[in-house]
Order: structure tokens, then sequence, then C-alpha cells
């Protein structure tokens, strides 16, 4: 039959997952770090997941496509128990963002026991949310702007001395806010004199909109700032 169906553009895919957690019928799955619709007969056509998209990777698609059956999410609801359903594939996650799987970590208890310096504070001014920054203010004026994922802080035991040392800090995590960042990140680029942009995040999916959207608010700007991006580990270590 021929109805309205989401399609999802792989090279705008940034990987984050936010569609997969809103799709509640449990359509789309995140497969080698990209979205797909893994099930058409899940897929209502409604859209709840165009929204959460920062990229701008998935539109409405009229075309044929197998009939939407209600029947069938509803068992595969059941089934599944309380959390959404699933669409019976597993690729490395079941359902929703891959960032959210539990893991747990050795760590070496003697460094527990070593003395430790007394850490210092290298945040440099306040308010450091994203949604809370002015686009103007004076500790912008030169700035070395550190764009970080919320949960870098905890991951990387370090970051404020290697990364946030000397830098006006503004954090934010994309998922949980389910906000599109550009439009201020934008207006702080265009608006200040930024010297240089560090873009720090989480390996995981999610954090593929904190990274799109800085680098989309950089060529937004129609400024030429040095940048470079910074990925952690979920147990800590820099990636690149």
């Amino acid at each position: 039959m021929i109805r309205k169906i989401i399609h999802i553009d792989e090279e705008k895919c940034t990987g984050c997952g936010l569609c997969a957690e809103a799709c509640h019928e449990g359509a789309i799955e995140m497969v080698n770090g990209k979205a797909k619709l893994m099930r058409e007969d899940f897929c209502d056509g409604f859209g709840d997941c165009l929204p959460n998209c920062p990229a701008g990777a998935i539109t409405i698609e009229e075309r044929e496509a197998p009939a939407y059956d209600e029947a069938a999410v509803k068992a595969s609801r059941e089934k599944n128990g309380a959390g959404k359903p699933m669409s019976g594939t597993d690729h490395g996650h079941k359902g929703g963002c891959p960032g959210s799987a539990a893991a747990q970590f050795e760590r070496d208890t003697k460094q527990d026991a070593a003395p430790a310096a007394k850490p210092v504070s290298r945040l440099a001014q306040w308010p450091c949310q994203i949604r809370l920054l002015p686009a103007q203010a004076p500790f912008f004026d030169g700035a070395k702007l550190l764009i970080a994922a919320d949960c870098t802080a905890y991951a990387y035991a370090n970051l404020h001395e290697d990364f946030m040392k000397g830098k006006v800090t503004i954090i934010g995590c994309p998922k949980l806010d389910a906000v599109d960042y550009s439009e201020k990140l934008t207006a702080i680029l265009r608006e200040n004199d930024i010297r240089s942009m560090t873009i720090v995040r989480m390996e995981v999916p999610c954090c593929g909109g904190l990274q799109h959207a800085a680098e989309t608010a950089l060529k937004n700007s129609g400024k030429f700032i040095p940048w470079q991006v910074v990925t952690i580990s979920r147990d800590g270590k820099i990636l690149d």
C-alpha cells in the first residue's frame, strides 16, 4: 500500500540515538552507529522521531510500504516488558540509545590509598549550562571555548586541569535537554571574539548531537576559528 513512512538519510545521521529513543513503536534501531528503520510495519508514519533529530536526517515520505501493524507493536511491547518494543534483532543494544547500556569498570584500588593534591576548580565563569548562557558576555571576549558533554566531567578524572584550565567552559547533554544547541552556539561564536573551540564528548552515539551542533554553529557563524574534537571512553580514556 502507499502510505506515509519515515526516511532516514544515513549521510546526515550522526548516530546520536535520539530518534530510537523517541520511537515508541520500536521501529528504529542503531546499527553500526547509524539509525535504521528496522521494521516498516512498526512505523506509524506520525514522525514522533523527527523533532528529536538534531541533524535533520529524518523526513516523512509517501511510498509503498507494509501497513502499520498495531497488533504486532503491542505484542512486541508485551513480550519485552514495560520498555519500548524491539524489532527482534540484536545490534549491540535492545531498542534505545546504546549509550545507555550498563557497564562496570575495574579500577586500581591502590590509587585510592595514595595521597593526592587537593584539586582546584578551573571553572572560569557562571552559568556554564548552554541553555542558561547569554549569547553575549564579557567572559567570552578573547576566550578559548570548551564545549563539554555533561558526562565527561565524571568519566575523565582530570578534566579541570587538562581541558578546562584557561578556557570558558560550557556544558550540555543533547539527549537529556532534547534541544538543538546550534542556534545558541552560533550566536555565541558570531557575537563574541572566540579564539578557539574544543569539543570534549563521550564515545556514546548520543554525544554526536553535541559535536554536530558545535560544528554546525562554526559553519553558520561565518568565522574561521581553530577547533578540535576529543572523545572520552566510558571508562575515562582519551580515544582521539
